[in-house]
């Protein structure tokens, strides 16, 4: 029920409609009765009622002193006057302070009971009325972040948005946009993640950086759009901690994208930049942070050190000399890692140096590297390109190295064969070796000789005669030293073969003989 408070300066009529009046039919209750101005305030201070039937003339504050007075502090508190003819013009003023209802003295039963009723059907009107707003306020709210983010989208992507827009949207948002310099962060979440991990990032990011003016979804990526500092170490040190938060909790690689500073009517072009930084985690990586400074230019000096010599790559596989195969790719993508060319080109490069092992690739495993090409085109970022063409080069030099031991195995094989079966021929020598049994590079077979046996050529066949020549003592007992050194391929040269001999026996020949003799 309404409150009522009566105020009349006359007892008979105060008490009379107080006594007269069925309130509670009304939907109201009579908390109080004053007899002046004054005194009702009181009442009103210390318990504001509902609504107020009040007599004009009164002494000391009359009733439109009252309603002034009521109206200021008090402005939900409606009135009822009673007024006399002669007072009617008097009680006029009182529509400024949006007094409705107004009685003639005498008033009966009927007439109070209507106006306090229109009275009540005014308050729930009035009620209803603020529900509504109230309701639709918390609607606005709530729908708030949405046209925000809506209105960040429509605007970056047509471009009949101006400041006229702009100016509209400040003042429904509540935020200073056209004056101030901003910057725009574009968030990727690397490897596969829900929407919700973009709304969890979102209000990460709102948490822990400074000045946030809006942000919405773009292409699967978070845009943010922030009031630009002057203090840009602090700007990366909270984008830092954004990207350690979210991994902590997600277990996800988050790359940042940003912007120079600029107004907001050159958002669209913000907006391309960060897409161009975006671009280029190809180079930098998943996971790392992206300025216009690490967008470098092309360097003229290193493109001639990024021509690829196939045949020089070649010969390094096919040498299975593996230090020296990932030695090049290493040099070839640290040149591309400088150079940052347009990525198109950067993938190019990287698919002509597959191909080049591709041809060099033995027969037997040419189709698996083939069919992998498709794998190395799915590669998201140069580090992954490399890992891949490096672990391929590997793969393929393991493979080379392993056919040349063998292979250099079996020329060993035939060169030991050869010393075996010519040891006795004082002409017997690496290059008479390749020259006329192998018809090989003498120097190359050297190379592969001391490679497998361990010790290079002329030093094997003079231990080989020598433990021949033991071998002869031990068997004959007593010869001449210038008969070994005939029969043992030193062509009768005594001397030389006596200081081979001592060389590895630690002995003469002759000092030998007789220890055999001894023995």
């Amino acid at each position: 029920m309404y409150k009522v408070l009566l105020v009349d300066d006359e007892r008979m009529i105060l008490e009379g409609i107080s006594q007269v009046v069925d309130w509670s039919k009304a939907g109201t209750k009579l908390v109080g009765t004053a007899r002046n101005g004054i005194e009702a305030y009181d009442q009103i201070q210390a318990s504001p009622p509902d609504f107020v039937i009040s007599d004009i003339s009164m002494p000391g504050l009359d009733g439109i002193g009252l309603v002034a007075k009521t109206t200021e502090h008090f402005p939900d508190v409606r009135f009822i006057l009673l007024s006399g003819y002669k007072d009617f013009d008097y009680a006029c003023r009182a529509m400024q302070y949006g007094v409705k209802h107004y009685l003639l003295k005498p008033c009966n039963e009927r007439q109070i009971h209507e106006a306090l009723t229109e009275l009540g059907q005014e308050r729930e009107e009035q009620e209803e009325r603020k529900q509504f707003v109230n309701r639709m306020k918390l609607d606005f709210q709530r729908m708030l972040p949405h046209v925000k983010e809506h209105f960040l989208k429509e605007f970056i992507s047509y471009k009949t948005y101006g400041s006229r827009d702009i100016a509209f949207y400040e003042r429904l948002f509540g935020l200073e946009l056209q004056d101030k310099q901003v910057r725009m962060l574009l968030l990727r979440v690397e490897e596969s993640h829900e929407p919700e991990h973009l709304f969890a990032l979102q209000n990460i990011a709102a948490d822990l950086m400074d000045n946030v003016l809006l942000g919405t979804t773009m292409q699967g990526q978070l845009l943010i759009v922030l009031e630009s500092g002057n203090d840009t170490s602090r700007l990366m040190e909270q984008l830092d901690a954004v990207r350690a938060t979210f991994r902590r909790f997600y277990k996800l690689e988050v790359t940042v994208a940003v912007s120079e500073s600029d107004s907001m009517e050159h958002s669209r072009g913000m907006y391309r930049e960060t897409l161009h930084c975006m671009n280029h985690r190809f180079y930098t990586g998943e996971g790392s942070l992206i300025t216009k400074e690490d967008l470098a230019t092309e360097d003229p000096r290193e493109m001639a050190d990024l021509e690829l010599d196939e045949e020089k790559f070649g010969l390094l596989i096919k040498a299975g000399n593996t230090e020296e195969v990932v030695q090049e790719v290493d040099r070839l993508f640290g040149i591309l890692s400088r150079m940052k060319l347009e990525i198109s080109v950067t993938r190019s490069y990287v698919l002509q140096l597959y191909a080049a092992m591709i041809r060099i690739c033995p027969e037997e495993e040419r189709s698996e590297f083939t069919s992998r090409m498709a794998v190395l085109a799915e590669q998201k970022t140069l580090a992954c390109l490399k890992s891949f063409v490096q672990e391929a080069a590997g793969r393929m030099t393991a493979i080379y190295y392993k056919s040349n031991v063998s292979r250099q195995s079996s020329t060993v094989d035939k060169m030991i064969t050869i010393i075996e079966q010519n040891y006795r021929k004082s002409d017997l020598s690496l290059n008479a070796v390749a020259g006329q049994m192998l018809y090989m590079n003498s120097d190359y077979l050297g190379k592969i000789f001391k490679k497998v046996t361990g010790e290079n050529f002329s030093h094997y066949v003079n231990r080989y005669r020598i433990e021949r020549a033991a071998e002869h003592i031990r068997e004959t007992g007593d010869v001449k030293v210038f008969e070994l050194a005939e029969w043992f391929g030193f062509g009768g040269n005594a001397q030389y073969f006596s200081q081979v001999f001592k060389k590895w026996a630690g002995m003469t020949p002759s000092e030998y003989i007789k220890s055999q003799e001894r023995g």
